[in-house]
């Protein structure tokens, strides 16, 4: 047996060996006699072993040429295009394809491309060769060679209709369906050649979890159209990683359509009282006081606003800042509303509060007993308004005695002894009841027929009524006591 079988034998590769012998006497002669046949075979053999790959994680842009077995995921449809200075079309046709470590498009071109249209689905596997590239979605390979295997087995389970939980890295022509959870305004950025893009985002989840979606130029217009709610799917979208989490983009070649399809998501939410400090996490709770949104200005000379809730649950209350667009979100007392992805972080006197950034969600669900805002006067119209949202049942009164509360209150005030505008001339020591109208500095409170401002420590929230004492000047109470 001569060198180059001896080295071909110990090779183990997919080649012919007519090919192979072919290849290293071309490698002989190209060498220029600098290379005898057993070194122009090792050299052959050692950029045959480069090819080889043993799984669709090991490829990577600027390898040369890779060799894989891989099953079908999804086959795209054939496109034509016009080739310059040729008379005849072109064509190429995506087909996704998987094995157990992940996912990666192959692109074939003009009759091959036809072809397998024609005889390719889901669950074929394929031996294939071909050149690593970026394309439209990414990573890719464009096929020199493919063809079937029926006798191989991958074990990857093919996928018609993704849910969340499907979405590996590398994934594209993805059609998934969901319910959106929260969007995004349109956002406009200067590409490095000169022209302008736009991008928006919304997050959508299903009954396995929950994925942002980024839609980029004219898909980006389509959030502007959406709402929070509304059953959507996504057509044609392929995935991508952005701080560690997985991502479906969607540009020209994809859609976002409503649909008429009930589908669930229910978050998986932490408790408040076990929120830890740097957890990025998921809360949930009932809105039990809301702040005006207040703008800054950043380092950069740039402006940005931020907005403060604070909710509770069975477990405890926290307050949540609503960054950026979400400052601009619709919530009232007694809203339920579910954050997600918030970070918690140290806040006011040694509180810890939520943030919720750019990755986060922010979703108000429907009120269960069809109760509004409005309902939220006090802390009972929030439970009626909730339809009995046990995290608002340590706070306030009942409806009853915040009726007769309030009474008193109104009783008092057309009394001698605690008419606010009676004693405010001389400072003297006044009572008043009240609701919270007003958190902050000062606190504002209203017993259904006047308002008083009260300047105070205690730590007070929309929707209490409490009962202050304590000297009254110029239409503020300096409260001594609150109880």
């Amino acid at each position: 047996m001569g060198a180059i079988e001896d080295v071909y034998d110990d090779l183990d590769a997919d080649v012919p060996f007519e090919e192979f012998e072919a290849a290293v006497e071309q490698k002989v002669e190209d060498m220029g006699g600098l290379a005898d046949e057993e070194t122009a075979a090792m050299l052959i053999a050692h950029e045959l072993r480069d090819e080889e790959v043993n799984s669709v994680a090991d490829i990577e842009p600027g390898m040369d040429d890779v060799k894989f077995l891989a099953k079908v995921m999804t086959v795209g449809e054939v496109r034509t295009f016009e080739r310059d200075g040729e008379d005849e079309d072109g064509h190429v046709l995506n087909v996704e394809v998987a094995d157990e470590s992940g996912r990666i498009t192959i692109s074939l071109w003009d009759q091959v491309a036809v072809d397998a249209k024609e005889n390719l689905q889901a669950g074929d596997v394929l031996r294939i060769m071909g050149r690593p590239k970026e394309g439209y979605s990414g990573l890719e390979v464009a096929v020199d060679k493919v063809e079937p295997d029926p006798d191989a087995e991958v074990d990857v389970e093919a996928v018609e209709q993704y849910r969340v939980e499907d979405l590996t890295m590398g994934a594209s022509d993805v059609d998934l369906l969901g319910v959106i959870l929260d969007t995004d305004t349109v956002r406009t950025f200067d590409r490095d050649d000169g022209t302008e893009g736009k991008v928006s985002n919304m997050t959508v989840g299903d009954e396995t979890g929950r994925v942002r979606v980024t839609m980029w130029d004219e898909m980006a217009d389509r959030v502007e159209e959406l709402a929070a709610g509304t059953t959507v799917e996504v057509v044609d979208g392929y995935v991508r990683e952005r701080d560690g989490d997985l991502e479906l983009h969607v540009g020209s070649r994809g859609a976002i359509e409503e649909v008429d399809e009930d589908v669930e998501y229910v978050p998986e939410t932490t408790d408040i009282d076990d929120l830890e400090l740097e957890d990025v996490v998921d809360i949930a709770g009932g809105v039990i006081e809301t702040s005006e949104k207040r703008t800054f200005d950043r380092d950069d000379g740039s402006q940005g606003q931020v907005r403060n809730v604070r909710i509770k649950d069975d477990t405890g209350e926290i307050r949540v800042a609503l960054w950026g667009d979400k400052a601009d979100r619709d919530i009232d007392l007694a809203d339920r509303v579910v954050f997600t992805d918030v970070e918690v972080q140290d806040g006011w006197q040694d509180d810890l509060e939520a943030s919720a950034g750019w990755r986060s969600s922010v979703t108000v669900l429907e009120d269960a007993a069809g109760g509004t805002a409005d309902d939220a006067a006090g802390a009972s119209g929030r439970d009626a308004g909730q339809g009995g949202l046990d995290s608002f049942e340590s706070t306030g009164s009942s409806a009853d005695s915040s009726s007769e509360s309030t009474a008193a209150a109104t009783a008092e005030a057309d009394g001698d002894e605690a008419t606010g505008a009676d004693a405010s001339d001389d400072g003297g020591v006044v009572e008043f009841t009240g609701t919270v109208v007003q958190a902050g500095d000062p606190i504002v409170l209203d017993d259904g027929t006047q308002t008083r401002s009260v300047e105070t420590s205690a730590n007070l929230r929309l929707g209490e009524e409490v009962t202050v004492r304590g000297v009254e000047r110029d239409g503020t109470i300096d409260a001594d006591d609150v109880f």
